[in-house]
């Protein structure tokens, strides 16, 4: 697997969650936050799942780090966007990246994915900043490169 174009290809599922603001979402972690913002931030590698470079399996962090100008706003926000469902949720938004039967997920980038932990409300320092906000962790499986 390509680890950018997976990172890439969650982004831009992420991105199209329906939210006001509407969230910026990038596949790489920033230098600098125009919040709200999410993006793949760390990314653990596990290679040889299966034999001969089969398989690789990646679990990546997606974090969203929302504004603390309203703690009460910020709060609703990050919720809407730790939903299991709906067009607010970013589980639905990047797993609704699955396919077919044979089509792999994110745009044939790998084999399959699934969203299988969200965390919330908690505080976040990124380049010496704070900011309100949570993770989901998704683990990616695919052909080994």
């Amino acid at each position: 697997m390509d680890l950018t174009l997976v990172t890439d290809r969650i982004a831009v599922a992420a991105g199209t969650v329906t939210m006001t603001p509407p969230l910026t979402s990038i596949g790489y972690v920033p230098d600098s936050v125009t919040e709200p913002m999410g993006f793949c931030a760390d990314t653990d590698i596990e290679f040889d799942k299966s034999y001969g470079r089969g398989m690789d399996k990646l679990t990546i962090v997606y974090r969203v780090l929302v504004s603390r100008a309203d703690d009460r706003a910020s709060s609703a926000y990050l919720d809407a966007l730790m939903k299991g469902t709906g067009v607010t949720s970013l589980k639905a938004a990047i797993e609704a990246t699955r396919g077919g039967p044979g089509s792999g997920a994110l745009s044939g980038a790998a084999d399959d994915l699934h969203v299988t932990r969200a965390t919330a409300r908690r505080w976040y320092v990124h380049n010496g900043v704070t900011y309100l906000g949570g993770e989901l962790t998704i683990v990616v499986i695919g052909s080994g490169a």
